[in-house]
């Protein structure tokens, strides 16, 4: 009898790639897939585009930190997700369920739990978030990136495994990526990229230093939806772009080095491609400050120049760029020797013996 496996994460594409990766390795194996997530997050789009996955959609609501009107409204729309996965996981039966975190997870983890049905966590973060904290004691085994946040949580859940990397950003191809960007390959290749939301800092200051960059580098530049400049598309050497997706793998395969923020999924995929990187993490003024553990991190690892978004200048983001060109072998050869693990098959035996025999 086939078996069959429900997959949420949402809100951005760090909490679905996972999940992206997951899927042909699913399905190779015979299991029948089906995604819940948000009615309108990124999560939706990047599914909407792999055929035979079902997707259904649950309320939810932003998990805050802060004071916003929002907050007395968002907490009925989490309980009405969680009715709503609740009807869907009862009606479809999953074996398992498997979460990579976001606001959406929380209905689905409740849901499952209801449901009596086993579900796995896969925390990217060294500190876990607060979607997957609630969530936690509802999982049956916790996932987790980085061996340091085994101290977050309970030891009979947890289980390190590493970072999970989708196999198609190994298979990237340089000329293919040029061919995208029209580049004539006589200037090594800076990427830029904000997360899947983009970075206005990250995109002021690059474009605040242009003119400079382009006399020594061509520049691919992900800069998140609206935020491409009109004034810029016929720049020589310079190719922007709102989002990519299966382009991904022949940019990253073309970049000599990247400027990147600090999410772990894109820290981690970088690593495994042996690409030095400045790391800007997002402040603790605008997030829960686990990029910037990420970024200490890599950094004490010796596989990232790191720039702190409070010293982020038009000067500051030059001079960093520059050290880590002029360092980018001292940080390869560092970056060779992390593990050769695989744990993507890790997940995939956790979620095989975790789900209901």
């Amino acid at each position: 009898m086939r078996k069959k496996i429900v997959l949420t994460g949402g809100g951005t594409a760090g909490h679905v790639m996972v999940n992206v990766a997951l899927i042909p390795k699913l399905k190779a194996q015979g299991w029948d897939i089906i995604y819940i997530g948000s009615h309108e997050g990124i999560e939706r789009e990047i599914i909407g585009r792999i055929d035979g996955v079902p997707y259904y959609s649950v309320s939810t609501g932003k998990l805050r930190r802060y004071f916003d009107w929002k907050n007395f409204k968002d907490p009925f729309n989490v309980l009405k997700g969680v009715w709503q996965a609740y009807r869907l996981i009862q009606k479809e039966r999953p074996d398992v369920v498997f979460s990579k975190g976001g606001f959406v997870s929380v209905p689905v983890i409740l849901g499952a739990w209801l449901n009596g049905v086993p579900s796995v966590i896969h925390e990217s973060d060294l500190t876990p978030g607060l979607a997957n904290k609630i969530a936690m004691p509802f999982a049956t085994k916790i996932c987790l990136t980085f061996p340091e946040t085994k101290q977050h949580v309970s030891a009979d859940k947890a289980v390190y495994i590493g970072a999970v990397v989708r196999e198609e950003l190994k298979h990237g191809s340089v000329a293919q990526g040029r061919r995208m960007c029209q580049f004539d390959g006589k200037k090594p290749v800076l990427l830029a990229m904000g997360g899947s939301l983009g970075s206005k800092r990250i995109n002021d200051a690059l474009r605040a230093n242009l003119s400079t960059l382009l006399a020594e580098f061509d520049i691919i530049h992900i800069c998140g939806k609206g935020n491409i400049d009109p004034s810029l598309a016929d720049q020589k050497g310079y190719k922007q772009f709102e989002y990519v997706n299966e382009e991904l793998p022949h940019l990253l395969a073309l970049a000599d080095i990247v400027v990147s923020r600090a999410g772990a999924n894109a820290i981690f995929e970088l690593l495994a491609l042996r690409k030095p990187m400045l790391l800007i993490p997002l402040s603790k003024a605008a997030s829960r400050g686990d990029q910037i553990l990420n970024a200490r991190s890599f950094k004490n690892a010796g596989y990232a120049e790191v720039l702190m978004e409070e010293d982020l200048t038009n000067e500051s983001v030059y001079a960093a760029i520059r050290r880590l060109y002029e360092n980018k072998e001292r940080y390869r050869k560092n970056m060779e020797k992390a593990g050769g693990s695989d744990p993507l098959q890790t997940l995939l035996s956790i979620i095989q013996d975790t789900a209901r025999r």
